[in-house]
């Protein structure tokens, strides 16, 4: 399913207003159609914009959509000469897990049904009928595909596979790594407002990040602070872009439903994962709550206490409301 990402909830690092114990090393730029900052105590072995970019190349070589001559844009050409790289196979486990825990709310291969209602950046089509639902479903199931010697098997020409929402953690995730690989123990890396973190921050105190508060003059204000413990955080939500019904008044967010093709409507209009896992792990299960729902999401977090999680929802009045996890805490700036 296609995330989107709207910035209801703007991630910064609160602790750049603190007053500096030691000077950390900062660094930005593009990635993957958004921006990215590094925060990062690099001791004295500075790290160079050239790694960097290598980094966001490989993932880009291997997982972008938007490039015509990566292994995933070739595969949905129908290459099948293409042997898959590591950063592939990883995102496509993770993915495989992450469809498995919540029922197939979250499949890479639904991206078809998206542009096919006009909720996604290809092409809709007009006055779709129920064969034609039929017809492009029969390339939609995550679980149809398998990897066989280095190649990714497709049950279908027409499966369209897109990993962009959880691709970014990957590559938030792979910087990650690299920094760790050169023993760079405290540091922040967002991209596009999915962040992991290690260690502390500048003050010697955890990583802060502030929840914006949901406004809609345009304004801009902070509802909660939270903090980072060697933890990863990303959000996906349609805030901004929601629907409300003429009748009632109620705020949903349009979803396509991973098991029939058509859309569904959703209460859930935002949601926050934080967890000790991978980003792109976390990145993940926030693009599937918002398949599934306030009340889905409620149970899956209630059975996976490790997650820690802030959904911004609508109600059945159309007023905002909020709901976080017992064991989210809240601080002070």
């Amino acid at each position: 399913m296609q995330k989107f990402l709207f910035y209801l909830l703007i991630l910064f690092v609160l602790s750049c207003s603190e007053n500096k114990v030691k000077s950390y090393e900062r660094m930005e730029g593009m990635a993957f159609g958004t921006t990215f900052h590094i925060t990062m105590d690099s001791g004295d072995l500075p790290i160079g914009e050239k790694q960097i970019d290598s980094l966001i190349n490989a993932v880009n070589k291997s997982l972008s959509t938007y490039i015509p001559g990566s292994d995933i844009s070739r595969i949905n050409k129908g290459d099948s000469t293409v042997i898959v790289d590591e950063l592939f196979k990883e995102i496509y486990h993770k993915s495989g897990r992450i469809w498995t825990e919540t029922d197939g709310a979250f499949d890479p291969t639904i991206g078809i049904m998206v542009n096919a209602w006009g909720f996604g950046p290809g092409e809709a089509m007009s006055d779709i009928t129920s064969k034609q639902v039929d017809c492009l479903m029969t390339s939609v199931g995550f679980n149809r595909l398998f990897l066989k010697r280095g190649r990714l098997v497709k049950p279908s020409p027409m499966t369209y596979l897109d990993f962009n929402a959880n691709a970014k953690g990957l590559g938030v995730d792979v910087i990650g790594r690299y920094l760790e690989s050169k023993e760079v123990k405290n540091y922040l890396v967002e991209i596009g407002g999915e962040i992991r973190t290690r260690g502390r921050n500048e003050k010697d105190k955890l990583w802060k990040v502030a929840i914006e508060e949901p406004n809609f003059d345009g304004s801009r204000s902070f509802q909660a602070i939270i903090e980072l413990d060697n933890e990863s955080i990303a959000t996906s939500g349609n805030y901004r872009k929601f629907k409300v019904d003429s009748l009632s008044g109620e705020k949903f967010a349009h979803t396509i439903d991973t098991k029939t093709g058509y859309p569904s409507k959703s209460d859930l209009l935002s949601a926050s994962v934080i967890g000790p896992k991978d980003c792109a792990d976390v990145d993940g299960y926030a693009t599937a709550f918002m398949a599934m729902g306030l009340m889905k999401s409620k149970v899956f977090l209630q059975n996976h206490k490790s997650f820690k999680a802030f959904l911004i929802y609508g109600d059945k009045d159309g007023k905002i409301k909020t709901f976080k996890t017992e064991n989210l805490v809240l601080t002070e700036n």
